[in-house]
């Protein structure tokens, strides 16, 4: 174990800094892209890790599928597709509270699947709000289906949720791989949440004829802004999720598919414009991208690397394997519901990126890698799941307050608390029972 340029043992200064990124991350004083960066220069300048190992340490496939997302989706938004789909599933539930409720928190968890949740929590709760209002109704309700439903749908697909992404590039778990193994029981906690909500809210929203034809009258024809636009961007969308479906047979990586469906898209999109306008859609297009969130990535990828290369990782693996005795079962239980826990407390993405190498590191003294697989998805449904604990449990639960904030529906901590922990805690037990039937 080398020492650093301070004198002290490499592992003690990474798991120093490590922590102290975690709990500013936690106090939210500062931006988490700051707090990443910072720790990540630490781990180099104190000569825990070097630059070129730190370069490794990032994962670039990981940024490259974030990246094109994001871009496929900002475009695509400016169409106006996704305002259609929450108008005209309101429409067919005849503007009746109940059946809006249930079929929005279906159709967000469909979108989850397909697109990031962050995402589609920005594209959902506005459009929520106004049908609320015209409906008279609470939007609570609404909020809390659709941040659960956004969860849920996004445990289903590698490009999902931030956690898939981070587990699926780090050990190679193709797209189909996450819909089957986790698809199954996804639906399963999509149809009991969903059963619960009706019983808890949906049975009492009530509305008069009049404000429920306003609901009818709406034409979502007219959110389309962009016909062409639409066109291609289902266009592009379709090929790159059949892509993706496809990338174990073609070899190419979730990053490179996502990248190619954005420059494909990007270019589309410009075709027919000179090029001055071309200059002002791409800057609009890349200024879709959260780059705040890229960085912090890039900077937590690089503590990590920080972390492993000391050492602290395999110490922690070691002793989780002798506190279960080696015992797959026990094993499974413990990332699932410690997972679950830490996600509902803090922010499941560096939780989870921190939990990647100590999960590979268990694969010889477990028998391999395939042997260690129901961790990878024990880990993934307690870090998405579990992020539905508490407001603070998911990037997604945060937006949709910000939102609902500013459309002057706040969300509180202790209302949203009493109100997803017994919905979280019945998600996960059902995710337990089904790890133990289908892989133990």
């Amino acid at each position: 174990m080398r020492d650093t340029i301070l004198g002290m043992s490499s592992l003690w200064v990474a798991t120093a800094i490590l922590i102290a990124t975690y709990v500013v991350i936690m106090t939210e004083r500062l931006n988490r892209a700051i707090v990443a960066g910072v720790g990540a220069c630490l781990m180099i300048a104190t000569g825990v890790i070097d630059q070129d190992a730190a370069i490794r340490g990032v994962d670039f496939n990981t940024i490259m599928l974030l990246a094109g997302m994001m871009i496929i989706v900002g475009v695509s938004r400016r169409s106006g597709m996704f305002q259609y789909v929450a108008i005209w599933t309101a429409k067919r539930a005849r503007g009746y509270p109940a059946g809006i409720l249930f079929g929005l928190g279906i159709a967000t968890a469909l979108m989850s699947a397909l697109l990031d949740n962050v995402t589609t929590v920005l594209l959902v709760v506005p459009v929520t709000l106004a049908i609320a209002r015209e409906l008279r109704v609470p939007a609570h309700p609404f909020l809390f289906a659709e941040i659960l439903a956004s969860n849920i749908g996004g445990t289903a697909t590698l490009i999902g949720d931030p956690p898939n992404i981070l587990i699926g590039s780090a050990v190679d778990l193709s797209f189909n791989q996450f819909l089957i193994n986790q698809g199954p029981v996804v639906l399963v906690i999509l149809v009991a949440t969903a059963g619960l909500v009706h019983l808890r809210w949906g049975r009492r929203l009530a509305t008069d004829e009049t404000h429920r034809r306003r609901i009818l009258m709406m034409e979502e024809g007219e959110a389309i802004t962009d016909p062409v636009l639409l066109r291609q961007s289902l266009l592009v969308l379709a090929g790159v999720v059949v892509a993706f479906a496809l990338a174990r047979e073609t070899g190419v990586e979730p990053g490179t598919i996502a990248m190619f469906g954005a420059a494909v898209l990007v270019l589309l999109d410009n075709w027919a414009h000179p090029a001055h306008k071309q200059s002002e859609r791409v800057h609009q297009a890349f200024g879709d991208v959260e780059w705040i969130t890229l960085f912090f990535f890039i900077g937590l990828f690089v503590v990590v690397a920080g972390v492993e290369h000391a050492g602290l990782l395999r110490i922690l693996g070691e002793q989780l394997t002798t506190a279960t005795h080696g015992n797959l079962v026990r094993m499974v239980s413990v990332v699932l519901w410690g997972s679950a826990v830490l996600s509902a407390i803090v922010d499941n993405i560096p939780f989870v990126a921190t939990m990647i190498p100590l999960i590979i590191g268990l694969a010889p003294a477990m028998g391999g890698e395939r042997a260690i697989e129901p961790l990878w998805w024990a880990l993934s449904l307690g870090a998405c799941l579990g992020g539905n604990g508490t407001l603070v449990g998911a990037s997604a639960n945060l937006t949709a307050a910000g939102l609902a904030e500013r459309g002057g529906a706040p969300i509180g901590f202790w209302a949203y608390l009493r109100a997803a922990l017994p919905l979280t805690l019945l998600s996960i037990l059902i995710a337990q029972v089904y790890l133990i039937w289908r892989y133990l």
